[in-house]
């Protein structure tokens, strides 16, 4: 059996992919999540439990961790629980690994590039001065600050992913609302600021970035994960159309343009791809023709 990874959030969108490519690559993929599941290798953990989340990590005794779980859904109504999940709950886990009686060789958290808020002058990278603009990219920025505590107690490295997407993101998110309202061939679509220009990753890519930074091993380092590219939301409705032929009608829904809403998101993944070589993204149109076509 290869190495023992334990991937928190392992039901969520991304988890399921993170387990799909560590299956793929020879590990022994063991999951943490919030709901039940009859699952081989899975434990239903509250993050914020701290005594329970300590037990399971000391059964499990993983070689690696990979953070995924968090509350992600920037318009979620309540603002504690991005605190309490993202911040309690990560600090949770990294007492409960220190505790485990076993040194990991690689804990990954994954935070956000939201942290940099509303910087949009070119294009970003980790030294980009932090600006959150919301609730969510506070709760991820003051992680990283608590995640640094235990540089020297843990193997961390921590990932900022731009947006993303794939098969199986819920429509809570952008994307996948436009996706599935080409694929049921809505006529209309209501949607806030088309003008909001994003670097857009596939989620295949992302895993794919995550499993190389754990076997690098890059400890106490932050990286973005991001194509470099930005599209905006009007782009992306011309290339469902373009790709499907069917055209929708656009509404503006001044109730969906936040007032926080963070104009232009571009990443820089130089030092991603100083420590993996050549690692890229499909471009957008790819990402988007494998969504409409729905199949995972």
């Amino acid at each position: 059996m290869g190495k023992r990874v334990l991937v928190t959030g392992i039901q969520g969108f991304t988890g399921q992919y993170m387990a799909a490519e560590l299956t793929a690559h020879g590990y022994e993929v063991f999951g943490l999540g919030s709901q039940p599941s009859a699952t081989v290798n899975y434990r239903q953990v509250d993050l914020l439990d701290a005594e329970a989340v300590r037990r399971t990590v000391a059964e499990i005794q993983p070689e690696v961790v990979i953070h995924l779980a968090a509350l992600a859904f920037v318009g979620h109504g309540d603002a504690n629980a991005f605190y309490q999940v993202n911040l309690i709950g990560t600090r949770n886990l990294l007492e409960a690994v220190a505790a485990s009686g076993k040194v990991p060789d690689c804990v990954l958290l994954a935070s956000s590039a939201n942290v940099y808020g509303n910087a949009s002058a070119g294009v970003l990278s980790e030294s980009t001065i932090p600006a959150p603009a919301n609730d969510y990219a506070v709760s991820k920025l003051a992680m990283e600050y608590m995640a640094s505590l235990w540089f020297e107690r843990l193997p961390l490295v921590i990932a900022r992913p731009f947006n993303y997407t794939g098969v199986g993101q819920t429509e809570n998110f952008l994307l996948p609302k436009i996706v599935s309202h080409f694929r049921r061939k809505a006529a209309r679509i209501e949607l806030g600021n088309l003008d909001v220009w994003r670097d857009f990753s596939d989620v295949r890519a992302v895993v794919r970035a995550y499993r190389g930074l754990i076997e690098a091993r890059p400890c106490g380092q932050t990286f973005n994960v991001c194509s470099g590219r930005t599209h905006s939301l009007r782009e992306v409705l011309e290339m469902c159309t373009e790709i499907t032929g069917h055209q929708l009608q656009i509404e503006v829904n001044p109730a969906f343009v936040r007032a926080s809403e963070v104009k232009t998101l571009c990443g820089d993944a130089s030092r991603l791809r100083s420590v993996l070589g050549d690692w890229q993204t499909p471009p957008l149109v790819d990402t988007l023709r494998w969504m409409l076509a729905g199949e995972q």
